[in-house]
């Protein structure tokens, strides 16, 4: 415990405590906490505790720059996320100790760790030639491992060679069985624990039939690799709603960075104006740049919000998203047809319909606009929401978080707010969350821009921090 002290920059809550505690002992195991509950924390925990350094984390893409993020706020330790142009040179940076952790997503291992494959088609573990310098990672974690549940899968098999004679493996899943008892067994595989229950065909035929002794199994998985708490068993230790910041990149960069610039040389333009009608005018041009930018990053975040809601329903869990633009609800209509929306293009008897469906399961995916479902409904079936794109202010984001998180929640409510890297939206979201007094005068879930003077001083600032402005 005094380790965990000394190592850690952030106090874990008790019953995080006691998972990095698990994972010291147990070394190769699964977290398997629910959502909102810290497995991030606890895993990294873990790692640095062990000083298991480098340290691999394998995650979808969507997660890639949060995991950079939550190792350098946790610790005092760099993490490289791999793209082309680190794609020969980070051996050299690990081995070096510029970083301590590299940081991959599911469909890069192959690009990254594989120099061959002996055979076409399908192939085995044994076909696959490994570059040698994954010999140097002495911890990886594995996050929504729910996705390496399938053996014969290519990303299943490349996880298992990474992971072949680490000293720390560390699974992290919500749902850890998502269908049946046999989605453990490529987890246990990868972890080198299956052997513990007799190997794959043992483990099936204690547990793969209907009328198996899963209370059995759930004894032996909690004694030997898998600690798992519920949101209502630490409720205690939580607030009851939390908001998970999620840093991803944007596919039109080029483009945003054209409008960024734009928007620059027009704000210097307005502080070097000294009439003050023109000024007015100038900051209502100014505001529908600003607009125009948070479009952007909007767009530029599909991809990366298609990844996360893919990986979200994967275990089964509902969730709602929040979007501003149709185009963007159109675009994640096309990617998730089983999906209800609630724009404003949906009559009030379609919106209930789409309410009814979501709240009696029979629709997993609520996909929403600010400004239509933001007040007055009820989608408690989910404790998960998400914002593609989020509203100007404070008030108004509460509003759409409270969808979920009202009577008839019996949950933790978390809130993941997709933020595109170097973009508008970290400097929006430091006005909603760190300015509250500022971004709360204005209410009302139309998800207009706030024309408010004062709003607009702090919103300039943050792109010109060093201007004035004043009429």
């Amino acid at each position: 415990m005094e380790t965990l002290r000394h190592n850690l920059k952030v106090e874990p809550y008790p019953y995080q405590k006691e998972g990095i505690l698990f994972g010291l002992e147990k070394k190769r195991l699964i977290i398997g906490d629910e959502p909102g509950l810290g497995k991030t924390l606890q895993s990294i925990g873990i790692a640095d505790c062990a000083n298991a350094y480098p340290c691999l984390v394998i995650c979808p893409a969507s997660l890639k720059i949060n995991w950079q993020r939550e190792f350098e706020k946790f610790t005092d330790k760099r993490a490289l996320v791999l793209d082309n142009q680190t794609r020969t040179t980070w051996p050299y940076l690990l081995r070096m100790g510029v970083y301590q952790v590299a940081i991959v997503n599911y469909e890069s291992l192959r690009k990254y760790f594989v120099w061959d494959i002996k055979t076409n088609g399908a192939f085995r573990l044994k076909d696959v030639v490994f570059c040698p310098e994954i010999r140097q990672f002495r911890s990886v974690i594995i996050d929504e491992s729910h996705r390496v549940k399938d053996p014969s899968a290519q990303q299943t098999i490349f996880a298992k060679g990474i992971t072949s004679g680490k000293p720390y493996i560390v699974l992290l899943s919500g749902t850890p069985v998502v269908n049946h008892p046999r989605d453990l067994v490529a987890q246990l595989s990868i972890m080198e624990r299956l052997t513990e229950f007799g190997g794959r065909g043992k483990f099936l035929a204690d547990y793969g039939e209907k009328d198996s002794d899963l209370s059995r199994l759930s004894e032996l998985l909690y004694e030997r690799c898998m600690i798992r708490r519920e949101k209502k068993a630490v409720l205690t230790d939580l607030p009851d709603k939390t908001r998970v910041d999620l840093y991803v990149d944007i596919s039109n960069r080029e483009e945003y960075t054209v409008a960024e610039n734009d928007l620059k040389k027009y704000l210097e333009e307005y502080t070097e104006c000294t009439d003050v009608e023109i000024r007015r005018k100038m900051r209502m041009k100014a505001l529908v740049k600003f607009m125009t930018l948070r479009s952007l990053s909007a767009k530029g975040k599909v991809k990366q919000a298609v990844d996360f809601i893919s990986n979200h329903l994967a275990s089964d869990r509902p969730l709602v998203v929040f979007c501003s633009y149709h185009e963007i609800v159109d675009e994640l209509r096309k990617h998730f047809p089983k999906s209800v929306s609630i724009t404003g293009r949906e009559s009030i008897v379609e919106k209930q319909a789409a309410v009814d469906s979501f709240q009696a399961g029979r629709a997993k995916l609520a996909i929403c606009s600010i400004k239509a479902a933001g007040v007055g409904l009820t989608l408690t079936a989910s404790s998960s929401v998400a914002f593609v794109e989020f509203p100007w202010t404070y008030a108004d984001c509460c509003q759409c978080e409270d969808r979920c998180h009202r009577i008839g929640q019996k949950a933790n409510v978390t809130c993941y707010y997709l933020l595109g890297e170097q973009t508008i939206d970290h400097k929006l979201y430091q006005i909603i969350h760190e300015k509250k007094s500022i971004a709360n005068q204005i209410m009302g879930t139309d998800d207009d821009i706030p024309t408010d003077r004062l709003y607009f001083d702090e919103l300039a600032n943050l792109f010109m921090p060093n201007a004035t402005y004043q009429d």
